[in-house]
């Protein structure tokens, strides 16, 4: 894929190019993942704006406010993580949408579990948190890595291959 500041014009979508030759379930597929592109794109930017509206809130009402306060971070980096997850499962829709994948690619789903994670540590409150459940945390992060990381690296090793072999 072209780096987008190498680009010369704008890239078109491929939709109206293959939809002749799309059977009737592709179609439906499509259609649904420009559905649910929209919908997330709606969701993205009210919760912006409710994040705006927060940050604005706290640093102009709030005469107490201090950025170093663990309640007040940990509020408005978990709005942050939200949004960040969002975009990421946007994304994935869109390499759909974009005919770059058929389904929603493994890497992606583990990409935005680790994200909805990392989200999880952020908003919690250790003191009140049992050392069970952060222990479960950090495996499940863990293990999550590990499979991300050989995701990766199987296709970085299919891709090289796919580029030796033309």
């Amino acid at each position: 894929m072209e780096r987008i500041e190498k680009r010369t014009k704008i890239p078109r979508s491929d939709t109206k190019k293959y939809w002749a030759v799309m059977t009737l379930y592709e179609r439906f597929e499509h259609t649904v993942a420009l559905m649910l592109s929209a919908i997330i794109s709606l969701v993205i930017l009210f919760a912006l704006l409710q994040l705006v509206r927060e940050v604005f809130t706290l640093l102009v009402t709030d005469i107490l406010f201090t950025p170093l306060d663990h309640g007040v971070f940990q509020v408005v980096f978990g709005m942050i993580m939200t949004l960040l997850i969002a975009l990421e499962f946007k994304h994935s829709i869109l390499k759909v949408i974009e005919r770059r994948s058929h389904i929603i690619q493994a890497r992606g789903v583990i990409m935005i579990a680790l994200l909805a994670l990392a989200r999880k540590l952020i908003i919690l409150d250790f003191v009140e948190t049992k050392p069970e459940k952060l222990f479960a945390l950090g495996f499940v992060i863990l293990i999550l890595g590990i499979v991300y990381y050989l995701l990766k690296k199987d296709e970085s090793k299919n891709l090289l291959n796919n580029n030796f072999q033309n």
